[in-house]
């Protein structure tokens, strides 16, 4: 967050001082009240002093990629159009506004922030959330509004510092833009001088559909929980982090036809009426770690997460329902799967903090319950396991500007359906230029 500087205030303060000064003197010749001019000044002042507590950042990401073949389904950006296999585009351009009050003892009291995204697509907001400060133990906060859901390493790390241009195939469908509108709990201690001090744990209640959807579809809350260990440093050339997370949810059954996999690798239909209006599980485990090795000219860095659980969705994907699923008119059967998936990075400064190696490896298995060929024409490419590998650089000019090129190779299961009978061609390139203030 880029808070205004003093001196700048300080420079206003002036100069509205001096105007004001002329006007008093002004004033005192024309006979006017000493306190009225008195009341002015106090009132302009009070106004400069609230905008330093307001903070502006940003940043945009031009960039241009390649793939393999035209038409290709991408989860680096997006699927492309029709007879392209080449695009420029922006993939982000954010705009965020904090605003932060401080008690004597330079406390935090409260906190919001207002996020919007702007690229050629479209305008779309991102962030709008508060947040309240308890100031007698100084340990707990409540959070309000749209803001990331309080799970894992990957939801929760910002796209302008994330390495790799896009975050894993598993996060994008489980997780679509991250955040969703709830309220939150958070236990992050600001005095505690003890190990404490390295341990934050959040509990929120969510609508659950995320901002995949404009409102509720149903009365069901979904239960979020993490419990981070903060940076540790075990020793001088070792910092350890991580964290586990709980997500306790699910959807209302519209449908009566729920689907859900048997024995013998295939799904099952149950239709009872009595489905109807029952509560279809989404229920994700997981458990992140990260381990830092400072050395002199940068450090190397090791991250990985693990998540399984289970999810509803319906027959073609896996993707956190935004809206009630339909087909033809009607509201579509749904179908539930047990999956998991994993990211491992690693990452390397090369000769300075301004050049980084980076390699990423995850996985995301949508059907646990079936493989390779056994997936037939009972089966769509929502239970398809992908293993995708990527490679990149990024440069660090300065603190304003960083350069990635990027280069990705998914690689899905040889399965029995029509075009995954064999590896699809979807490698694909990245170069992208981030401005950031």
């Amino acid at each position: 967050m880029k808070i205004f500087s003093k001196t700048l205030f300080t420079r206003g303060v002036i100069l509205a001082m001096l105007c004001l000064s002329i006007s008093v003197v002004h004033g005192q010749q024309k006979g006017a009240l000493m306190e009225f001019d008195t009341s002015m000044v106090k009132r302009l002042l009070l106004t400069i002093k609230k905008y330093e507590y307001v903070g502006i950042s940003g940043y945009m990401q031009p960039q241009f990629q390649f793939i393999q073949s035209e038409g290709a389904k991408s989860f680096n950006g997006g699927d492309y159009a029709a007879n392209v296999n080449n695009r420029f585009m922006l993939r982000r351009g954010r705009i965020r506004f904090d605003y932060a009050r401080f008690d004597k003892n330079n406390m935090p009291q409260i906190n919001f922030v207002f996020q919007f995204d702007g690229t050629e697509r479209g305008v779309v907001i991102r962030d709008f959330w508060g947040r309240i400060y308890e100031n007698k133990l100084n340990m707990f906060s409540l959070t309000t509004g749209m803001f990331a859901r309080p799970f894992g390493f990957e939801v929760n790390y910002s796209s302008s510092d994330r390495e790799a241009p896009e975050r894993g195939r598993m996060s994008q469908l489980l997780m679509k833009t991250e955040r969703d509108i709830g309220v939150m709990t958070t236990f992050d201690s600001r005095v505690i001088k003890n190990f404490m001090k390295n341990i934050k744990f959040d509990i929120g209640v969510f609508n659950g559909q995320g901002l995949a959807g404009t409102a509720d579809y149903d009365s069901h809350k979904d239960v979020i929980t993490r419990l981070s260990l903060k940076p540790y440093k075990v020793s001088r050339k070792l910092i350890f982090s991580g964290s586990v997370s709980g997500l306790f949810g699910g959807m209302e059954q519209f449908t009566k036809y729920i689907y859900k996999m048997s024995g013998n690798q295939s799904f099952v239909v149950d239709s009872s009426a009595s489905n109807v209006g029952k509560i279809a599980p989404r229920t994700y485990y997981g458990a992140d770690v990260q381990i830092k090795i400072p050395n002199k000219v940068g450090q190397t860095e090791f991250r990985a997460e693990y998540i399984r659980g289970t999810q509803t969705a319906t027959q073609s994907t896996t993707e956190t329902p935004g809206v009630i699923p339909t087909a033809n008119g009607k509201n579509a059967p749904l179908y539930i799967r047990n999956f998991d998936g994993a990211y491992f990075y690693f990452l390397q400064h090369l000769g300075s903090k301004k050049h980084q190696f980076v390699a990423k490896y995850d996985w995301y298995d949508p059907n646990k319950k079936v493989k390779g060929t056994e997936i037939s024409k009972a089966f769509t490419a929502a239970d398809i396991r992908f293993n995708t590998l990527g490679l990149g650089y990024v440069i660090y000019p300065n603190d304003n500007l960083k350069v990635t090129f990027w280069y990705e190779m998914p690689k899905n299961e040889k399965t029995t359906l029509t075009d995954y009978t064999s590896d699809l061609k979807d490698n694909n390139f990245t170069c992208r230029v981030q401005y950031r203030f």
